[in-house]
């Protein structure tokens, strides 16, 4: 099966100081794909040269079989390459309402103008209530972004990407910051919203990353260590050693 975003060879340095070393990653379409490693692995510098942040200085990144290794970061959004931020990133004072239609209007290419007003849209705002609803935040679609719960701003940064319509969604510690309760429903929400999705995640919580993910690649030193179902990656000697330990991986619940 081709996957539908692939890194080969990926070389990146910052001043001299190689981060990433002749990097491979292969992403199949409709799996679930988390990128797990110690601090310093390379994950985060990987997911800036997937979306066009940086430009690698060898390798290339292919996205449905194109490469796209120098195209801009609009252009990737635009043809299907979303990402979610560490840092919760929405728009503080505009409701939640008017944060999703924002997002929705976006990928349809309609600006706000007098002539049409968005209020008018009925296709477009029946889009919106529909994410609301799916991102659990029918009730809070009047509440300005900014006054939103921690877990509930990630929801709708969640849904904001959703409005692109994707075809593959990178998220990058989603959460991070959260209680054990919140993060509970996010990765619930993040399971029920992706289904049928290509999903890459970085996360350092285990559980999350386990209970998530189909397979896992683990980054050790700027090179791939080890990727593979999950259940392989848990048994796997060089992981626990490099990174999991052994009391840890052996604590894992799956889930479905």
């Amino acid at each position: 099966m081709n996957p539908i975003l692939e890194t080969r060879g990926i070389f990146h340095d910052f001043q001299g100081l190689e981060v990433l070393s002749g990097l491979d990653l292969s992403v199949i379409a409709g799996e679930r794909h988390a990128i797990i490693g110690s601090n310093g692995a390379g994950k985060t510098t990987l997911f800036n040269l997937v979306t066009g942040k940086y430009t690698p200085s060898r390798g290339t990144v292919s996205f449905e079989g194109k490469d796209i290794t120098f195209r801009p970061i609009y252009w990737r959004a635009r043809h299907g390459l979303a990402r979610s931020f560490q840092i919760t990133n929405v728009f503080p004072n505009l409701t939640v309402f008017e944060s999703m239609r924002a997002s929705v209007l976006s990928r349809h290419s309609i600006r706000l103008n007098f002539m049409k007003p968005v209020s008018k849209m009925h296709e477009i705002e029946e889009e919106v209530l529909t994410l609301l609803q799916r991102i659990g935040l029918e009730d809070k679609r009047d509440v300005p972004a900014g006054m939103l719960a921690y877990g509930q701003q990630r929801a709708l940064e969640i849904g904001l990407t959703l409005a692109l319509r994707p075809r593959v969604i990178l998220f990058d510690e989603p959460t991070a910051g959260m209680t054990s309760e919140e993060t509970n429903r996010v990765v619930e929400l993040i399971r029920n919203v992706t289904e049928g999705m290509t999903l890459v995640i970085i996360e350092h919580d285990m559980d999350v990353v386990f209970n998530l993910a189909d397979r896992i690649t683990v980054l050790h030193h700027g090179k791939v260590l080890a990727s593979g179902p999950k259940e392989d990656i848990r048994n796997d000697q060089r992981v626990k050693d490099a990174y999991l330990g052994e009391d840890i991986s052996c604590t894992f619940e799956f889930k479905n």
